[in-house]
């Protein structure tokens, strides 16, 4: 196979009938692209929620409020479950914060995971307040005896743990081994970890290898995907602000999750958590690893285009928000002649030009409003199809 078509292979491209070439290269053979094939792993359980085997890929977010504070902790919660987060994780810094995870747990509906360093009564506090998993490393939790005990107590309620591999906390010795972070240096950190783990007989195990630089956490990721056979959550830590840890994310993530690497993603934004769940949710979705909720499309306007295009889709856009959790495609097109044509796959869209805007459902034009209208008219369509949802659903309940 040729050098310049490294993923073209018949591990995560399926032949279908009556292709042809996609793309003209000798070496390329008639495949397209349908299914990803996902790495086998070992399967845990997170509360309610499956992780790894033929569990679905989740999404996760980490709150940005103090944890000692279970009000504002668990209104954040509540934010990141209506985003459609997965599974959640809190900072437990200190004895203080530990002792609110159980009221904390109480009020939400997802998952809960106490992030821990260094202190190991502070993972038994959690475990005692009943959260559904711990992330921490047992290499700098303390003396053996004190892993042996964390792990007793996690063994006793069935509660995974995730080992957090970060490029920019790795041992000092594996610094100087391989002069500075590295892949390699991250793998044998992972590797350390887990053994502590196995040889306490413990393999209720997760584990990231996260780094900010796209390119080494792949690597990784990779590199550690041979050597074992526990789930992973992926992440591009500290990747930045939206605008620039959005592309980040998409890059290393979307990589590996092509590749079929992967189990849980968490995006880390310096931004509103919410924002961290809708990015990782429409990766996912990109590669046709997530069905649900909404999809939305937008064309990016042109010269011919005889709207303010940018304006429109983001109006559309943030008016969708509370229909994040909702399985409908919305399309926003500029041109009334094409848009209907170009956004068939939708079920429901708008194409605008010349003071008017084409309301469409499924391809089919069904209204045609002023304008200043188009917003308006588009969400009147939004609720309705929601409310044939709801309606749908409730038939099927009643058999």
């Amino acid at each position: 196979m040729s050098p310049h078509l490294p993923f073209l292979t018949q591990d995560s491209l399926v032949r279908t009938q009556n292709s042809s070439p996609f793309i003209d290269h000798p070496a390329a053979v008639l495949y397209s692209v349908t299914v990803i094939e996902r790495r086998k792993t070992r399967q845990i359980q997170l509360g309610k929620v499956k992780v790894g085997g033929d569990a679905p890929i989740t999404v996760q977010s980490m709150t940005k409020t103090d944890t000692r504070d279970a009000r504002a902790t668990v209104q954040q919660i509540w934010d990141l479950e209506a985003a459609g987060c997965d599974i959640v994780r809190v900072a437990v810094p200190v004895r203080e914060a530990a002792e609110q995870l159980g009221e904390i747990k109480s009020k939400i509906r997802i998952p809960l995971i106490a992030d821990i360093h260094f202190n190991y009564k502070l993972a038994l506090i959690a475990l005692e307040q009943g959260v559904d998993g711990l992330r921490l490393n047992p290499g700098n939790i303390g003396a053996r005896k004190y892993v042996e005990e964390i792990v007793r107590a996690a063994s006793e309620r069935k509660i995974p743990i995730r080992i957090g591999v970060n490029a920019g906390s790795l041992e000092k010795d594996l610094l100087q081994k391989y002069d500075g972070p590295t892949a390699e240096g991250m793998v044998e950190s992972g590797l350390r970890h887990i053994r502590i783990l196995e040889d306490t007989g413990y393999q209720e195990i997760k584990i990231s290898l996260k780094a900010s630089d796209p390119l080494m956490m792949i690597e990784a990721y990779r590199m550690l995907a041979d050597k074992v056979g526990y789930p992973f959550h992926l992440g591009v830590t500290e990747a930045g602000t939206p605008a620039v840890g959005t592309i980040k994310s998409a890059v290393g993530l979307g990589t590996l999750l092509a590749e079929g690497i992967g189990d849980t993603i968490r995006v880390s934004l310096a931004a509103d958590p919410v924002e961290e769940v809708r990015v990782g949710r429409e990766i996912l979705k990109a590669l046709g690893l997530k069905k649900e909720g909404l999809t939305f499309v937008a064309c990016p306007s042109c010269g011919r285009a005889d709207v303010d295009l940018v304006a429109l889709a983001k109006a559309v856009e943030d008016r969708m928000l509370p229909y994040s959790n909702l399985n409908i495609h919305v399309a926003v097109m500029g041109c009334e002649v094409n848009g209907p044509g170009e956004a068939r796959a939708a079920d429901l869209g708008v194409a605008g030009g010349k003071g008017i805007g084409l309301i469409f459902k499924r391809g089919e034009v069904i209204r045609k409003v002023p304008e200043a209208q188009i917003v308006d008219a588009l969400m009147e369509e939004v609720r309705k199809f929601a409310a044939e949802k709801d309606a749908e659903c409730a038939a099927a309940a009643n058999g």
